[in-house]
């Protein structure tokens, strides 16, 4: 259809070019979108052109738009707008195609077949078991999922991973502080969710260190009394003991474990988020340690004086990089190397995606390389999705100092709220279960904020401002969806009325109708573009320049009380295709659809 339509235009329009120019090596033809509707549907920029013919580009715009005249062409009404070729289609005559196609669809309506054949692992969320989910953590798996769902919709076969962070320096400090303050205190006897009551001891471990840093300061022979404890260096202490088995320690670590985990679990399913295969650093490093030792028998690593192993990154213009300390324990390339290595023997994968914050661009630079001077091909095809940090208002989250928001709070916070909004505007018997709408509102105001922000972007969260029903927000597309859907059930009620009278796609004349018919036949090249760019803001920017287009249609015209009956019909099949297609860019975004608000 328009798709299609505009790739002939676009073939066309440079053929016209390589003749008008007398050669056959020219720049691509772009293509854009004119600023009014009145101006064309497509337009294609003769800039690029000027140098080559030795004129302006509103010069060769006009020769090329008669030279086009004179044969034959593609269905369009060809325009000019100063350095511009632009297209006019008659939207009304393709209607019947563009909905004929989103109705037979159905759910499948936006899918390709882009990336049939190829398994895309994804790798997401990636917590620590020494504290709760936070709001950074919400970004990522709100981009983990929906990249994940726009991978399958263009065909790939998609594993979701989560890598569990279980072991390292970070988790000892949680266990350190606990084993200290605990006093055998457990989540059971405080009442408190697994992961908040580990988290706060990684919280109390960062105090107990600003103590013994304020007593360093004021005296500082006093590391020379055997009574003082460094707690870094208790904590390295106690990372070297787990490593080498301390049945103590181990169990500490089991308990302290399975507490956070219990905590996490409940936080996934409670956020709509899931995984296809977990995996615990603790079953990876030793592999990742092996791998090490691998490159060092190859020669591509090399030990230290100090008798740490390293790597050289002189080709890559960077410096050198720990792979194992000096006193034989791993960091977290170690088991990355290892976690990487496991998994492509798990499930062979054709490309690996990390999504993980831009903080970690060095790591993730280093650590592809590093599998490739091991050996692995497939190293080629990882790829680190980067997005940037989630902010408040008043500045940066700190976990260490307890200063996060955190995902099970904002999710109750945003609930309650949304609750409020139900209650203040007499929807409670419409809606049904206040509490389950609610939470779907609070989802919807959650992921469609985070995914609206282009992930290599900072962001700044307002979590009121995620929840209004009004401008570009979740609940926003929510309400629009759901008035569509009482447009469309009144029409059920009054559907014997209209029996054999047919629809006909001509009659949708009016600017907004033809906006929405362009919309509803974009949406399968929206969804490739968010794919290929692994980027869902492409689709809640579509979704909610539908919506309110849709909600300037709809204040201005008559659905269900149009001029004809031929005209009801006709308008109530193309706001049901919208509908069928904001559905579906609800799924790809995790805004859940509701039928009532």
């Amino acid at each position: 259809m328009l798709g299609e339509l505009k790739k002939e235009w676009k073939k066309v329009i440079e053929a016209e070019l390589r003749s008008y120019l007398g050669k056959d090596d020219i720049p691509e033809l772009t293509t854009g979108v004119p600023p009014k509707s009145e101006m064309g549907d497509v337009a294609f920029p003769m800039f690029p052109y000027a140098r080559y013919a030795g004129k302006a580009p509103a010069q060769i715009a006009g020769d090329i738009k008669a030279a086009l005249e004179k044969g034959e062409h593609p269905e369009g009404e060809i325009l000019t707008a100063g350095p511009y070729i632009n297209i006019r289609f008659d939207i009304p005559s393709l209607s019947d195609r563009i909905l004929g196609e989103a109705e037979s669809r159905g759910e499948s309506y936006g899918c390709t077949e882009d990336r049939k054949g190829r398994r895309v692992m994804l790798e997401f969320s990636c917590p620590n078991t020494n504290k709760p989910l936070h709001l950074g953590h919400m970004r990522n798996d709100s981009l983990g999922e929906s990249v994940a769902a726009l991978l399958k919709a263009t065909g790939a076969e998609v594993m979701k991973v989560n890598l569990i962070n279980n072991r390292g320096v970070h988790i000892c400090k949680s266990m350190l502080a606990y084993k200290l303050f605990g006093n055998g205190e457990t989540p059971e006897s405080t009442g408190e969710k697994g992961d908040h009551f580990v988290g706060r001891y990684y919280v109390r471990f960062a105090q107990w260190e600003k103590e013994a840093e304020k007593a360093r300061e004021e005296n500082p022979d006093i590391v020379n009394d055997p009574s003082f404890v460094d707690p870094d260096e208790e904590a390295q202490k106690m990372l070297r003991a787990w490593e080498a088995g301390d049945s103590e320690v181990r169990a500490l670590w089991e308990k302290m474990n399975k507490w956070t985990l219990d905590g996490l679990a409940e936080s996934y399913r409670n956020m709509g988020i899931s995984f296809d295969r977990l995996y615990y650093e603790s079953e990876t490093y030793k592999l990742g340690r092996s791998e090490v030792m691998k490159g060092l028998e190859m020669g591509v690593f090399q030990r230290e004086a100090d008798g740490s192993v390293q790597v050289d990154l002189s080709s890559i213009g960077l410096d050198k990089k720990v792979l194992l300390r000096r006193d034989g324990t791993t960091l977290y390339m170690t088991q990355d190397i290892g976690t990487a290595v496991k998994r492509h023997e798990d499930w062979p994968f054709d490309s690996l995606i990390y999504v993980v914050a831009s903080e970690q661009n060095y790591h993730f630079k280093v650590l592809f390389y590093v599998l490739g001077l091991l050996g692995y091909e497939w190293a080629k095809e990882l790829h680190h999705l980067s997005y940037g940090m989630v902010n408040l208002p008043d500045g940066k989250m700190k976990s260490r100092e307890g200063t996060v928001v955190d995902a099970d709070d904002l999710l109750s916070e945003l609930s309650e709220l949304a609750r409020k909004e139900i209650e203040e505007k007499g929807r409670e018997e419409a809606v049904g279960d206040v509490d389950e709408t609610a939470r779907k509102i609070a989802l919807g105001a959650l992921n469609y904020y985070l995914l609206s922000v282009q992930p290599q972007h900072d962001m700044v969260f307002n979590p009121k401002d995620s929840i209004s029903f009004n401008g570009s927000t979740g609940p926003y597309l929510q309400y629009t969806c759901a008035r569509i859907s009482s447009i469309l059930r009144k029409f059920d009620e009054v559907k014997a009325d209209y029996a054999g009278v047919k629809a006909d796609g001509t009659l949708l004349t009016i600017d907004d109708e033809k906006t929405l018919l362009k919309a509803i036949e974009s949406f399968p090249e929206m969804v490739r573009k968010a794919a290929d760019g692994y980027d869902p803001s492409v689709i809640t920017s579509f979704l909610y320049e539908a919506a309110k287009t849709f909600s300037h249609y709809y204040h201005d015209n008559q659905i269900l009380k149009a001029e004809t009956p031929e005209l009801v019909v006709t308008r109530v099949r193309l706001i049901s295709a919208l509908r069928t297609v904001m559905k579906n860019g609800f799924a790809l975004i995790g805004v859940p659809y509701l039928e009532s608000m």
